[in-house]
């Protein structure tokens, strides 16, 4: 929908790209643009949950639709986890030893078994309380060692077969075509472009 402003409830300068590009005519802020500091703890249960936090308490504070999501990796070896502790998995770390340490926990784990997904759940937060949730996964297995320099996150163990490629080796473009947050913004494309999101969002179009 062109001439709309949404604001992405997100810190992450990397997804920030990611939406933008996705989302052409629309403006999507960040929460500096609207001067809203730390968001509120990931406490939910699930990923819709989390993504919710993030949407409701920004669209109330800055009285604009936003958007929020939460995902996370789970490695099939590990029972699901790291799961919706993604971000956190070990707490205070960085990327790459965030990466370290699932590797580690997978020493043993031959490759045929290092099955895992990527889970998105995608939120729009309107400061009426309305809600729309969105979703997106996506299969692929993790490498023993990390392979590319693009993406964030898990991104340079995750294989997708589909690319023949691991995240980080892949464009942005090519990512998101088969990604979960790809898919989950698609969804929200679609919906961006129904009459039902005309009328909802109309008193936040650019006049």
């Amino acid at each position: 929908m062109r001439g709309l402003r949404l604001l992405l409830a997100s810190g992450n300068a990397g997804k920030l790209t990611e939406f933008r590009e996705a989302l052409p005519g629309v403006e999507l802020l960040s929460l500096s643009d609207v001067a809203i500091g730390d968001l509120p703890p990931e406490a939910g249960t699930s990923y819709e949950e989390n993504a919710l936090l993030k949407a409701g308490f920004a669209a109330v504070h800055a009285g604009l639709p936003t958007l929020a999501d939460d995902s996370g990796l789970e490695v099939d070896a590990l029972d699901g986890a790291p799961g919706i502790h993604s971000a956190r998995f070990g707490g205070e770390l960085g990327d790459g030893e965030r990466i370290a340490l699932l590797l580690e926990q997978l020493r043993d784990v031959p490759l045929a078994s290092r099955g895992a997904a990527f889970r998105c759940a995608l939120v729009l937060a309107l400061p009426d309380g309305e809600v729309q949730v969105f979703r997106g996964s996506v299969r692929g297995r993790l490498l023993e060692g990390p392979r590319g320099r693009g993406g964030f996150g898990y991104d340079p163990v995750f294989w997708s077969d589909e690319l023949g490629k691991s995240f980080a080796e892949a464009t942005r473009a090519e990512k998101q075509q088969v990604s979960h947050r790809g898919k989950a913004l698609r969804e929200l494309q679609a919906w961006l472009a129904s009459d039902e999101a005309g009328e909802k969002l109309a008193i936040w179009r650019k006049r």
